[in-house]
């Protein structure tokens, strides 16, 4: 396993290991105990987590599955999102709080479900076009103050959102979690890949296999882009397409953080696979051109 530094104070696994939708995982705590061991055998490390995931009880129910191991949360490393507010008896309607109580009531909120001290890295989930920058900076430098978080970054930020709330800070951001795949160049045509190389972060990547289309969708596009998967896994000698999805993501300059939400150690261990191969030019944008239909400019 490769790990990257995101800050002077954080190291994180070159992929993460995500549960946004932990709550749906109907395993017994023995069995959890023996997937996350086998998870962390493989070298990754870095968990992916958020205030909200599974209606705010993702996090509760992994601290609940490791309440007795201790041992394994000190081989992790911790990322957290906070600010989406989803509707409840109390609340009207969907919404970003990024306030500066918001903030911190709910990193602290993450750390006691979690059970853990501090997090690695807290982000703010979505931009927040309410929010007053000076609260966010106040909150993530009280957090940083009492030991609570130790880096910051955001998630599904677009660079003028990104440039705009780092100019008020005090501290870089250190990631942008955003959506990134062999299907989905939104990223790379808005700027976003271009400003993280610019800034040396490293990307943290959610839907990295376009939420299992590239394995079951009758559209076209996915279909040329599946023989085209498949003529790359030949040439590399991998084992399925999903490791060269993997590998169109991991062999980019911008070395960035994959999110496998997998529960499956079969599926957990093609990212981790994928590192071996490192794509040519040419096969990653046969793969770009695979999909969208036509040749670059």
């Amino acid at each position: 396993m490769e790990y990257i530094n995101l800050s002077k104070d954080v190291k994180l696994s070159r992929v993460s290991w995500g549960f946004w939708r932990f709550k749906e995982w109907q395993g017994t705590k023995s069995e959890f105990i023996n997937l996350t061991e086998f998870v962390l055998d493989l070298g990754i490390t870095t968990m992916d987590h958020a205030d909200s995931y599974g209606r705010y009880t993702a996090e509760e129910k992994f601290g609940d599955m490791l309440v007795d191991r201790p041992d394994l949360k000190n081989r992790m490393q911790f990322v957290s999102k906070v600010g989406l507010v989803y509707p409840s008896d109390y609340v009207r309607v969907k919404y970003y709080d990024n306030s500066k109580e918001y903030i911190i009531s709910q990193a602290e909120r993450s750390l006691k479900n979690l059970g853990i001290e501090a997090l690695d890295v807290i982000l703010l989930h979505r931009p927040d076009w309410f929010a007053d920058p000076t609260e966010i900076a106040e909150a993530f430098e009280k957090l940083y103050k009492d030991g609570k978080i130790k880096a910051i970054g955001v998630s599904n930020y677009l660079p003028h959102e990104f440039r705009k709330l780092e100019s008020y800070l005090s501290m870089p951001l250190s990631t942008n979690q955003i959506e990134l795949s062999v299907s989905n160049y939104d990223n790379f045509e808005n700027g976003t890949i271009d400003l993280a190389v610019e800034k040396r972060i490293h990307p943290m990547i959610w839907s990295p296999l376009s939420g299992g289309k590239i394995f079951t969708s009758d559209d076209i596009r996915f279909v040329e882009l599946r023989k085209i998967l498949e003529i790359i896994r030949q040439e590399v000698g991998a084992e399925s397409i999903d490791e060269i999805a993997y590998a169109w993501l991991l062999s980019h300059p911008a070395k960035m953080i994959p999110i496998t939400g997998s529960y499956i150690k079969e599926y957990i261990e093609k990212p981790v696979s994928a590192l071996k191969y490192k794509l040519t030019s040419e096969q990653w944008y046969m793969i770009w051109t695979a999909y969208k239909g036509h040749r670059i400019p």
